[in-house]
């Protein structure tokens, strides 16, 4: 086999291999079944090309509802109180989720 060839056949089998995708959810509360208010989605599929605001309606209504359509929750909320005084500053969201799906390249899955 030459360079070339097999450098087409890594290209080609790591095409078909498990890709990621990423969902950011930010919750009203630390609570996972509560409402949704933000989001993003990154799909490292390829299969789609989400961006900030392409949407009015977010993918899930709550944390648990994404975690029941087999998303896996891999990093919850730190909870970090304010700091006297500073109880209703606005500031970032801070109830935020990070969930996984991996997906097989070769399987036709959303």
């Amino acid at each position: 086999m030459t360079q070339e060839t097999t450098r087409a056949a890594d290209t080609a089998t790591s095409a078909m291999g498990p890709r990621q995708k990423v969902l950011v959810l930010y919750l009203a509360t630390s609570a996972l079944d509560s409402d949704v208010i933000g989001w993003s989605l990154y799909d490292g599929t390829g299969r789609t090309s989400p961006t900030t605001g392409d949407s009015d309606e977010p993918p899930y209504g709550t944390g648990l509802a994404a975690l029941r359509d087999g998303w896996r929750l891999i990093q919850a909320a730190q909870l970090i109180p304010p700091y006297p005084g500073h109880e209703y500053d606005v500031s970032f969201l801070k109830h935020e989720f990070f969930f996984e799906r991996i997906v097989d390249m070769g399987a036709r899955t959303p």
